[in-house]
């Protein structure tokens, strides 16, 4: 439409536009159509014609429409927004507050436990801590906590398929996934999931157990508390559950084949990108979890990094890094053999970019903190390096005072540049691990009792909503 520049600029001017523009916009064949087509829906659902929309009044009302949602989001919308966010900052930070409280809580009971016992306290766990997770790590960190020596009992896979169905994990790949963690001291085999009375009798007498410690979510059996004969004796302390984090949690995120736990790392090598990968059928499932709600706090990592010490002169440091995604039973054996070739290991740990454009799919399955915190949680580490390059550099050698870089011979990634600085260094080593276990294993165990899974899970939160409802 030509109009003059000089006339548009006046009040008449702009008002003459508009209106020609309106007339143009309202005869149009889209709005002319879309009235037509208004007005025949109308008049089938018997609507008199006489009170039929022209299309002046339908333009109208939509203009009308449109500007009031404008205005409502520009003047209301936007403050209710910024309360959101503000509201969610205040949830996080509550969060948080509750943790270091239940820490403090903890480290009072301490005092107190220490007073009653005269020195030495100690505190017995058990579970079947069936693929071991950061999780139960912090639990077996906040149970010694109470005490001075931690001993955990490990339920035998009889018992666990008895009262809950089978485990994925064997009774020896549970065993050596506690026995690898830092924060234990002693570990009992054979365990029944079931504490009765006399055999928590046992316990206490064999192991001079002061305090029975569990978490304080339930452990019902057939309708009765799990450790109902501790706390009748006066010999049961509870520690608060780690929020954010569960098998159930884990198991989902195999099955569903989401990325929603990855994190955004600032460290993306070669143009590292998260993979599309989705599998069908498994969108709408709601039995399983599939993102991370864990909060991973500084203080966390400190808690974690207990005993971290840089190493001394003239110690040997020994370097591997990796995903160590879902940390098993073979990520432990490797790990402790490869400290036996130096004296102070520092296990690389890979962000979830680099993981993920190297194994695809929706690897990995524990995002970068929740991995950091199961490596710096096994005893055979002695620092971990957070977001690890992919490729070993001669700087990062220098830096680290490296002696030797060890990588599995199972690892499935090509040498290629990545070790070609240290195998020119002459400080490159390949080992066998002394347990063949891998994550393909867990994979296959879960996939191939997928329904199983998802009925047992019901199956639990049924029984806990009952406790909760008879309490």
């Amino acid at each position: 439409m030509m109009f003059d520049l000089q006339q548009a600029l006046s009040i008449d001017g702009v008002v003459n536009f508009v209106k020609s523009w309106a007339d143009a916009y309202i005869e149009s064949d889209t709005v002319q159509q879309f009235v037509a087509t208004l007005h025949i829906v109308m008049g089938r659902i018997g609507i008199p014609e006489t009170i039929h929309p022209t299309a002046d009044q339908v333009v109208l009302s939509t203009n009308i429409t449109i500007l009031t949602l404008l205005l409502y989001y520009h003047l209301i919308g936007r403050s209710h927004h910024s309360r959101r966010l503000q509201l969610t900052s205040d949830l996080h930070l509550a969060a948080l507050r509750v943790l270091e409280l239940e820490d403090l809580l903890l480290t009072q009971s301490k005092e107190e436990n220490r007073k009653k016992g005269g020195g030495e306290v100690r505190i017995f766990m058990d579970g079947a801590f069936d693929m071991m997770h950061y999780g139960h790590m912090n639990a077996f960190r906040q149970g010694r906590s109470l005490g001075t020596q931690l001993i955990v009992g490990v339920n035998s896979d009889e018992s666990i398929t008895r009262c809950k169905g089978s485990p994925v994990m064997t009774d020896r790949e549970r065993l050596t996934a506690v026995e690898g963690c830092k924060f234990v001291d002693e570990v009992i085999p054979g365990c029944p999931y079931v504490m009765t009375s006399d055999y928590l009798d046992y316990v206490i007498k064999k192991y001079d157990i002061d305090y029975v410690v569990h978490g304080d979510d339930p452990c019902v059996v057939d309708g009765k508390d799990v450790y109902e004969s501790a706390k009748e004796r006066g010999k049961y302390q509870s520690i608060p559950r780690t929020e954010g984090v569960s098998t159930t949690d884990i198991v989902g995120r195999m099955l569903l084949m989401t990325k929603d736990h990855h994190k955004r790392s600032g460290f993306e090598e070669d143009g590292a990108k998260l993979i599309t990968a989705e599998k069908d059928g498994m969108k709408n499932n709601e039995i399983l979890g599939t993102y991370s709600k864990f909060l991973t706090t500084s203080r966390m990592l400190r808690l974690f990094s207990v005993g971290v010490e840089a190493p001394e002169e003239g110690q040997r440091v020994v370097y591997m890094d990796g995903s160590w995604d879902m940390f098993h039973a073979g990520h432990i054996s490797i790990l402790k053999k490869a400290k036996e070739m130096g004296d102070y290991l520092i296990a690389g740990v890979h962000s979830d970019a680099i993981v993920n454009q190297h194994q695809g799919s929706n690897m990995p399955i524990m995002n970068l903190h929740e991995r950091v915190l199961s490596v710096l949680g096994c005893k055979f580490v002695d620092d971990v390096l957070i977001d690890a390059p992919y490729t070993i550099t001669p700087e990062m050698i220098a830096s680290l005072k490296i002696s030797q870089v060890i990588r599995g011979a199972a690892t499935k990634t090509d040498e290629g540049l990545r070790y070609e600085h240290a195998i020119n260094a002459g400080i490159y080593r390949k080992i066998d691990s002394p347990c063949d276990f891998s994550l393909d294993d867990i994979f296959e165990r879960i996939q191939a009792s997928q329904k199983r899974f998802e009925n047992k899970i019901e199956k639990k939160k049924r029984q806990e909503q009952e406790y909760y409802d008879n309490l």
